[in-house]
């Protein structure tokens, strides 16, 4: 298949207004004919299926949480970027995509990456007019903060709770809908499989997580915006029941899968503390505005930090990068982090961690200005460690955090099924191989509320015979018993081990070989070791109970079982890039200075990959990456 991204033709600032005048329009009259699935309530599910119900189609909203607003979006903290320069301090669309496709490490598309900085500037009108309360100035206007990877304040937020106020905004829009009887709300309802008829997905499988029954939902599109893979790693910043598996499914399916591989690795979190841990706490990034990182000089310090003279500290960061210091972008931070530990540098138990210091922030700016900003965060970090961090610094560690590869998408969201439109993390689109702070939320919202409703009405425009088939098709008794089947043959195995020691070893290697840094070794040697692990779990795996009903412990194996199929593709991915660029880190390609070194002679694509079966090679498909706005140069925060 020649993967066509439907960019649109004209000057980089005119391509999306074009392209939605010369997009395809249902009539409004016939839009109430036409049923949409979407699947997740995060932040691009919730205000995708919101707007979408606003617009009069017969919405189809789906959540394995028990209530929509649960969504893992909920987690996020810092903030969510938009061109507004209310600081005046030099900032504009165009600088919000500089920083953007730098900050990716130019491995992202240009026209995906403007047209999220223009409509950036809408999302932030949107959300106060839904009530969010961003931060405000002392004279009522909007506050703003810095993030990594960028030189302006352009980053709105609520303190360090953004993510849960953009959500109950979000959330209020469905809801509002749900109401109004355009949109239908199934939460505890797990997507297990996509239905294709006739090349086009018309449909899903879902389990019933409270009865445990399996039932058939059919539309004229299916909406995935089901987040991130990083729990492949077992531990990571994400909530526990994040998983792979709508997206997965959609791969075998026939969806290709595009830059696996790209995971970002988040500098602030609370170090790993012992083997009890299911996952692990984000600090947030915009902690990094005012606490300045720091290790002893001296390897193997392990002197209280007040007890560490100011001539005796590394501001590492500071000292490396002084244009941006400790706000260089996520992937800079956490390699950098990774060295100093690796050097003997580290500190707390284990040496897993670094200083993050508010001494001088308090100081400076008074005590009572930083528990304002940032009062939350310190709360919880108390309420983990024990640790009072306004007055010993924060201890911090890189830990998986976002991930961003995903479903491969065209310029309309689309995936490489007709009628599959894949948004927010699940894609791969906006981010290339690194994640700017506070862009995420950008990109959920953006998908949403302003791409997909334009895109998804000229797909349905476009097409003609949608209708005449029910679940009675037999694609979907082919996908319901392929389901059942899966789930009956899990029960049986009865074996020794439980899901979550195989879940916990499978990302142990992950971390191990594919994790801050990968080597063409490493990665080989994981290739061999995840299909004996994935053989061994299949012989081995005790899950508890029958498929007919609640069953958390049948819902995690599945999970897990894609997890580890899903791990050799990041792996094959990973080997097959011989270059570094952003959270991708082969230690094989690197500067004199330890910076991720690209090749853009042999690597300027993006790797889309075909499923061919479990245990086979996949195909894999590349789509060359065009810079005609931005000059590919090595990227630099010094």
């Amino acid at each position: 298949m020649i993967l066509d991204s439907k960019i649109p033709d004209g000057p980089l600032e005119e391509k999306w207004d074009r392209h939605r005048f010369n997009l395809k329009l249902v009539n409004p009259a016939n839009k109430r004919k036409h049923r949409v699935i979407v699947v997740g309530t995060g932040l691009a599910g919730a205000s995708a299926a919101a707007s979408l119900g606003e617009l009069g189609y017969d919405v189809l909203s789906f959540c394995f949480q028990d209530s929509a607003r649960r969504a893992h979006s909920i987690a996020a903290q810092g903030g969510i970027n938009a061109a507004k320069n209310y600081r005046n301090d030099g900032d504009s669309v165009f600088r919000l995509f500089y920083d953007t496709v730098k900050g990716g490490d130019y491995r992202s598309r240009e026209a995906n990456v403007h047209r999220l900085a223009a409509v950036s500037v809408n999302i932030i009108d949107q959300c106060v007019a839904q009530g969010v309360p961003f931060a405000r100035e002392y004279g009522g206007l909007l506050d703003n903060r810095s993030f990594g990877g960028a030189q302006v304040s352009r980053t709105f937020y609520a303190r360090g709770q953004t993510g849960q106020q953009l959500l109950l905004g979000a959330y209020g829009a469905l809801m509002r809908q749900v109401h109004a009887k355009k949109v239908k709300l199934y939460t505890r309802h797990e997507m297990l499989d996509l239905v294709v008829i006739d090349g086009k997905a018309r449909g899903i499988i879902t389990r019933d997580l409270v009865t445990g029954a399996l039932e058939r939902w059919i539309a004229d599109a299916v909406c995935l915006a089901t987040g991130g893979y990083g729990n492949v790693f077992f531990l990571s910043t994400n909530a526990k029941n994040c998983n792979v598996t709508a997206a997965y499914r959609a791969y075998r399916r026939g969806a290709y899968f595009a830059n696996p591989c790209f995971t970002q690795i988040h500098p602030t979190c609370i170090p790993v503390s012992g083997d009890h841990q299911s996952k692990l706490t984000l600090m947030s990034e915009s902690l990094r505005n005012d606490g300045r990182v720091w290790v002893p000089k001296n390897k193997g310090d392990q002197r209280s930090p007040r007890d560490v003279p100011e001539s005796e500290r590394d501001y590492y960061l500071e000292r490396r990068y002084p244009s941006f210091g400790n706000l260089v972008p996520r992937d800079v931070a956490s390699r950098n982090a990774k060295a100093q530990c690796d050097e003997g540098k580290g500190v707390g138990p284990g040496g897993y961690g670094v200083y993050l210091d508010f001494s001088d922030a308090i100081e400076r700016d008074s005590l009572a200005t930083i528990q304002a900003k940032y009062g939350n965060l310190f709360d919880m970090y108390e309420e983990i460690t024990g640790e009072n961090a306004y007055h010993v610094p924060m201890r911090i560690y890189p830990a998986v955090h976002y991930t961003m590869g995903g479903l491969w998408v065209d310029y309309n969201l689309m995936g490489t099924i007709p009628g599959l439109f894949v948004l927010g993390e699940a894609n791969f689109s906006d981010h290339g191989a690194n994640r700017l702070g506070a862009s995420a939320l950008m990109q959920g919202l953006a998908d949403g509320y302003f791409i997909l409703p334009y895109t998804i009405g000229g797909y349905i425009a476009s097409q003609s015979g949608l209708g005449g088939q029910t679940t009675q098709h037999e694609a979907f008794a082919e996908a319901e018993s392929a389901v059942r089947e899966r789930a009956e043959k899990l029960l049986s195995v009865n074996g020794k081990r439980t899901v979550d020691s195989f879940h916990r070893q499978l990302g142990k290697l992950m971390w191990e070989y594919c994790g801050m840094s990968r080597t063409r070794g490493g990665l080989e040697h994981l290739l061999k070791e995840i299909p004996g692990l994935r053989a061994e779990f299949w012989e081995n795996v005790t899950v508890q109970g029958s498929p007919g009903e609640f069953n958390q412990c049948l819902e995690r194996a599945g999970r897990v079982a894609d997890f580890l199929e899903f791990a050799e593709l990041m792996a094959t991915d990973a080997l097959s890039r011989e270059e570094s660029c952003g959270g991708h880190f082969r230690e094989e390609h690197q500067t004199e200075d330890g910076e991720a070194k690209r090749d853009d002679e042999n690597f300027c694509h993006v790797s889309a990959w075909a499923f061919k079966g479990v245990g086979v090679t996949p195909e894999l498909h590349k789509e060359p990456l065009t810079f005609e706005n931005v000059k590919l140069t090595q990227r630099s925060y010094k």
